[in-house]
């Protein structure tokens, strides 16, 4: 179950994620287009080194055309993703280092608005502190540059911080709906699970109800009746009939749990277990088998078992059960001292039984013929 949790809860937040990086993709392109080319070529001569800037701003683009690949593949930034943040820091530097003086966080600034969004980019599907720390990496670079190459006043400061808001702001806000849409992919994942969980309890106590009263309906047909006339004193359990049956019935019950076992050989497992309630009584069993056969199904194992049990049951003090078979037939034989004995007739077509006596002596046979 908890596979099948963590499972769910991939696909989930892979699919909520996925989603919002194509909105985030979109969102940015046309906030790099319009704050980034748009304001670059407006104010192309106010720049001192145009080229530059032009080169800082391809830089970026060539994240956003990575980011669009990589969503056409559905497939995260993985190990690309240290480089991708490094060029886009390195753009939003470059850019700033060669603005015109005391132009910092003016319409001038394009990289100001623009390579946050980019990063963000990068960083959509990692965790809320990662983002935080690019955004910081990014403003430091702003305020670093001002402070370092420009005459700093109030009007400065008050313009980086107003800036600010919507540069670090509205970015920001975007990862906290990334983190908040990662933890509901997991509830999402946890609530799926308890439904299956749910479920498979119900489909298992439906299928345990089922099969208890299948058992039920088997044994009342033979077991049931014969432990009503005990108890109602119209049967003796001094008459030989009433043991031979309660004998039938006890090895039948004890094939009936065998056959729930998970065992190599299902056939020879509950042979076994009809050869034990013999065996209990006094009786010697000897058990073989040679070859190798198909698992014959519950309904033909029955049938097959039914006439090994039924001479079992009546055996007197020896008892010989061979099982042989290969891939087209399988037999089932079983020599006893006991009384002529009439196993039930198949419920299979393509089981046959055949029952030859001897004295006091009894040969019962049991074929299997597995049609193709």
């Amino acid at each position: 179950m908890v596979v099948v949790s963590d499972a769910v809860g991939v696909q989930t937040r892979a699919q909520l994620l996925f989603g919002l990086r194509v909105a985030t993709l979109l969102v940015t392109a046309v906030v790099v287009g319009v704050l980034g080319l748009v304001n670059l070529l407006r104010r192309w001569e106010s720049h001192d080194f145009p080229l530059v800037q032009l080169s800082a701003f391809a830089a970026l683009a060539a994240v956003l055309v990575g980011e669009a690949v990589l969503l056409a593949r559905r497939r995260p930034w993985g190990r690309l993703r240290p480089l991708a943040v490094a060029v886009v820091l390195a753009a939003s530097a470059l850019a700033a280092v060669t603005l015109p003086e005391d132009r910092t966080a003016s319409a001038v600034d394009w990289a100001f608005g623009a390579a946050n969004w980019v990063g963000l980019v990068v960083l959509l599907d990692r965790p809320l502190g990662t983002v935080v720390a690019f955004l910081s990496a990014h403003e430091l670079i702003a305020l670093s540059n001002m402070l370092l190459f420009s005459d700093v006043d109030k009007g400065d400061l008050a313009r980086l911080a107003t800036g600010s808001v919507t540069v670090i702001g509205f970015p920001l806000c975007l990862a906290v709906v990334a983190t908040v849409l990662h933890r509901l992919g997991s509830d999402a994942a946890t609530a799926a699970a308890e439904v299956e969980r749910v479920r498979t309890a119900e489909a298992v106590a439906a299928e345990s109800h089922r099969r208890r009263q299948q058992r039920f309906a088997e044994l009342s047909a033979g077991a049931i009746p014969l432990l009503e006339g005990l108890a109602d004193g119209s049967l003796s359990p001094e008459d030989p009939s009433v043991r031979r049956g309660a004998a039938i019935e006890a090895a039948r019950m004890r094939r009936l749990g065998a056959e729930t076992d998970v065992v190599t050989n299902p056939l020879l497992h509950e042979l076994r277990h009809c050869a034990d309630v013999a065996d209990r009584k006094g009786v010697v069993v000897e058990l073989e088998a040679r070859g190798d056969w198909p698992t014959p199904p519950v309904a033909v194992r029955r049938d097959l078992t039914d006439a090994a049990l039924t001479a079992l049951a009546t055996a007197g003090s020896w008892a010989r059960v061979t099982v042989v078979g290969d891939q087209g037939l399988v037999s089932v034989n079983v020599v006893a001292d006991c009384d002529e004995v009439a196993p039930p007739t198949p419920a299979a077509s393509d089981v046959r039984v055949e029952v030859l006596g001897n004295g006091a002596t009894v040969w019962v046979e049991a074929t299997w013929q597995p049609t193709a």
